[in-house]
């Protein structure tokens, strides 16, 4: 029998790496892939990130490559991500990445080196019922990722590996101790990878100073309260750092990046009954054809699912309508739906619903 072959999107962190070494226990032979984001780099022509991967690849005895994508992370991630801020959203670019380049540009990489799949340590599950392959949280709530996966397309399921989805964060890095990896005490990186020191404000003075200009902090009925540093600084919800007084606290309730205002209102301002998304998909075709379908809708990473019903809009939008309003719906963020651990889609919200 043919030895079933698999690349393995490594970060050089301990998830993607414990993924190598699970996929080698379960028979695979495996291929390590690196992407090259940066346009810097060090004396020996490798990234940190790369550098570790290739030291995990060395210990594990598999082969490596760094695959350079930095035009297509320029052109798809970076360049979308400071336009949103621009218009006042906020963005999660590693959603977009996920999308164009790990199950976009590395799958095709990896199925041209002859690998029949795509292994990544995001804590999520693919499973095979009935003859078609569905998407579902990991088995522990407190690391799952399935919510930055909702674009992934459906045909591609079958050829896509989540090995740590049955994985506590804790029983990982006793694998990697275990299998002695160079980097199982690698500290977890909770930052965008290309903006320094989680640093918004440096990163957009840096590479889109345009959208730092000064304006009005107003209330809801027009009334300036205040002047602010910049539209992009600011998100739903916000009290902290408004620098202003009033006799009760005020929240961020919208952004008004043209009119470069920030407007504020009460905490109850700040909830909305549901929102209208783009850039739909569905991960469960038969969910497309449907008038109304009932789920649970996640509006961002640390949302707890909130029940809703989806109805889909003839120009190709989807409204989705809250059982209860919710707190905090942002522009620019993704709501993903879920029946029960199955995730049926997503989009990016372009705008809350007007009470």
């Amino acid at each position: 029998m043919e030895k079933k072959k698999a690349a393995v999107a490594m970060s050089g962190g301990v998830d993607s790496s414990v993924t190598a070494a699970l996929l080698l226990e379960q028979g695979y032979e495996v291929i390590g892939l690196t992407m090259r984001l940066d346009d810097d780099l060090p004396p020996d022509g490798l990234t940190e990130a790369a550098r570790d991967a290739r030291l995990v690849a060395e210990t594990l005895g598999i082969p490596h490559q760094v695959v350079d994508l930095r035009e297509i992370f320029r052109e798809r991630v970076i360049r979308p991500f400071l336009a949103a801020y621009a218009r006042g959203e906020t963005p999660n670019p590693c959603i977009e990445c996920n999308h164009y380049l790990k199950f976009g540009v590395l799958l095709e990489r990896a199925l041209e080196l002859g690998a029949t799949h795509l292994a990544t340590g995001h804590y999520a599950c693919v499973a095979e019922e009935g003859g078609r392959f569905v998407l579902r949280k990991a088995r522990y709530a407190q690391k799952d990722q399935s919510y930055v996966l909702f674009n992934l397309r459906e045909a591609d399921l079958s050829r896509i590996l989540l090995p740590l989805g049955e994985f506590r964060k804790s029983e990982v890095r006793a694998l990697a101790e275990r299998l002695g990896l160079p980097v199982a005490q690698k500290p977890e990186s909770q930052e965008i990878c290309f903006v320094p020191d989680d640093d918004y404000h440096a990163y957009l003075a840096q590479h889109a100073p345009e959208a730092l200009q000064p304006g009005e902090i107003v209330d809801t009925s027009g009334r300036v309260l205040g002047r602010h540093r910049g539209v992009p600084l600011y998100t739903i919800g916000q009290r902290r750092g408004l620098g202003i007084a009033a006799p009760e606290p005020l929240y961020v309730t919208r952004l008004d990046s043209p009119g470069r205002r920030v407007i504020v209102g009460s905490n109850a301002e700040v909830f909305a009954p549901g929102l209208l998304a783009g850039k739909w998909n569905w991960l469960v075709p038969e969910c497309a054809g449907q008038a109304e379908v009932r789920a649970a809708a996640k509006i961002r990473y640390h949302h707890e699912a909130a029940p809703c019903r989806a109805l889909p809009q003839a120009d190709g939008r989807m409204r989705i309508e809250f059982s209860d309003p919710q707190r905090a719906v942002s522009p620019g963020q993704s709501v993903v739906l879920y029946d029960g651990d199955r995730v049926l889609g997503g989009g990016i919200i372009e705008a809350p619903l007007e009470t």
